[in-house]
């Protein structure tokens, strides 16, 4: 049997960045840059030492994780959510 390749994100991969019916582009376009953001933030807040940033690391560890599984299930309520909750991460 062949596992064929069922991400639910590949069009942002396969050249035609157009993302399924009823989904705006800019709001896709905008949610990943927001969880790239984020997960720079991550990164700052794992660096902190003793463990000083583990908490705050775990909150946005937890809004990146739902803010791809709104993508991936193509809810576009939460999408915008998650994008607005994104936007206010520092």
């Amino acid at each position: 049997m062949v596992a064929e390749n069922n991400d639910p994100l590949d069009f942002i991969n396969n050249g035609s960045g157009e993302p399924p019916d009823g989904i705006p582009p800019d709001l896709v376009k905008l949610l990943l840059n927001e969880i790239i953001r984020v997960k720079e933030l991550i990164k700052y807040y794992d660096s902190i030492p003793d463990g000083a940033g583990q908490l705050g690391s775990s909150i946005l560890n937890e809004l990146v994780t739902e803010a791809y599984n709104s993508m991936v299930n193509y809810d576009l309520v939460l999408m915008q959510k998650y994008y607005a909750l994104l936007q206010n991460c520092d």
